[in-house]
């Protein structure tokens, strides 16, 4: 009998209650690694190539841990990419509001995993192999059962609490809070074309997940830090692998690149550059459209009286917010305050409209290099004559940049 109770206290290990909890977040980790390098680097986007025992450890680890089928992964995460904030996106926040994916992200993820179209179209170059098709696939949910009977064993009745914390871990973390706060709240390095944000800039948690903005940006790098002060986990962990020959990386993000000061015009290496870093310049465009706006806004609220009509001052509050989004990612009311803002405000109209006809360069699909170049060209020279300091020293320093 006390046999039976010391196993039902404590399992097989005996462990102290913080030795479980070190276990726990240390066997959570290693899910989080097998999603962030396995499931997103590697499969949905060919990031890098994993020695073929890498990937068998983290698809059974997977398996036994979280359930989820590889090609079904993919796919919907793809398709992310593909309709991001758009109809079609399978998790978007501002689709499907803010609560529903971070407390129900993993819902949305079984949903469209039924979705055979999706699994057909963005589920290509998956593993379909004998263990693949008949264990992983068709026996989903016999890994997280195996799972429990494991956590019970070692640990006891804790175990049950073990298991709990080991299931909820992706859906909430993954499927929630980067899927829906990482669309929602944080800071953003590049103008990416959704509302992608960095959560925080050290990416442990999560396994560098957190840098979710700059995935956007570049969604094929294995690398998901951009900045000195970032840190992508993730990323430490491949470069080990690769360091002993179980991993290769096949594409990182551009380094940026800046020419000396002075050069004297727009050529064909600066396009390359401009077209290569456009996220970037974008974001850094954003912040000067910003600062202009606080800068109307704070004069406007030093001239104003209590009578006075505050609707104006209003709209360049809600504009400041919204500037540098994407149409497909502005609310048509916010659309309409900030085109009221710009009605009267000509230095910040001008802004906004450069803004507009520098985006066109990259969206510019049938136009040459030629015609890119001359376009190019034709904004930095009018940036230059605009009369706006911010703006011509944005268009000096475009001229800097190289592929």
């Amino acid at each position: 009998m006390n046999e039976i109770i010391s196993f039902v206290a404590g399992g097989l290990l005996q462990a102290s209650w913080w030795q479980v909890a070190l276990i726990t977040l240390g066997l959570t980790h290693v899910t989080i690694a097998a999603v962030t390098i396995f499931l997103h680097r590697s499969q949905a986007h060919r990031g890098l190539d994993l020695h073929p025992a890498v990937m068998h450890f983290f698809r059974f680890w997977l398996w036994l841990t979280t359930g989820m089928v590889t090609k079904e992964w993919v796919a919907i995460h793809r398709k992310h990419h593909a309709r991001c904030e758009r109809e079609g996106d399978p998790h978007s926040p501002m689709i499907y509001g803010i609560n529903k994916v971070l407390f129900s992200g993993a819902e949305l993820y079984r949903h469209e995993s039924k979705n055979a179209e999706t699994l057909a179209k963005f589920g290509h170059g998956t593993p379909n192999d004998w263990v693949e098709k008949h264990i992983y696939t068709r026996f989903s949910a016999r890994g997280i059962l195996i799972m429990l009977v494991i956590d019970v064993a070692l640990f006891g009745a804790l175990g049950l609490t073990v298991w709990a914390v080991q299931m909820a871990w992706i859906p909430f973390w993954a499927a929630g809070v980067v899927n829906g706060v990482g669309h929602f709240f944080g800071y953003r390095n590049f103008a990416s074309p959704d509302t992608s944000t960095n959560v925080f800039p050290i990416g442990i948690l999560i396994g560098g997940e957190e840098l979710h903005n700059n995935h956007h940006a570049f969604g094929t790098s294995a690398k998901f830090s951009s900045k000195w002060y970032e840190l992508d986990i993730g990323w430490v962990y491949i470069l080990g692998l690769q360091t002993v020959g179980l991993a290769k990386v096949k594409k990182v993000a551009p380094r940026l690149r800046l020419e000396a000061t002075g050069k004297p015009g727009v050529d064909a290496r600066t396009l390359q550059g401009v077209i290569a870093h456009r996220f970037e310049i974008l974001e850094r465009y954003t912040g000067i459209m910003k600062t202009a706006c606080r800068a109307e806004l704070t004069r406007l609220k030093a001239a104003a009286t209590s009578s006075q009509d505050t609707s104006h001052t209003d709209a360049l509050a809600a504009a400041t917010h919204w500037l540098g989004r994407g149409d497909e990612t502005l609310p048509a009311v916010e659309r309409a305050r900030i085109d009221q803002a710009l009605s009267q405000t000509a230095a910040l109209a001008t802004l906004v409209q450069m803004r507009h006809e520098l985006a066109k360069l990259w969206d510019s699909s049938s136009a040459s290099s030629e015609q890119l170049l001359h376009e190019l060209q034709n904004w930095c020279q009018r940036a230059q004559h605009s009369g706006i300091a911010s703006l011509e020293e944005f268009a000096l320093r475009l001229r800097r940049y190289a592929a």
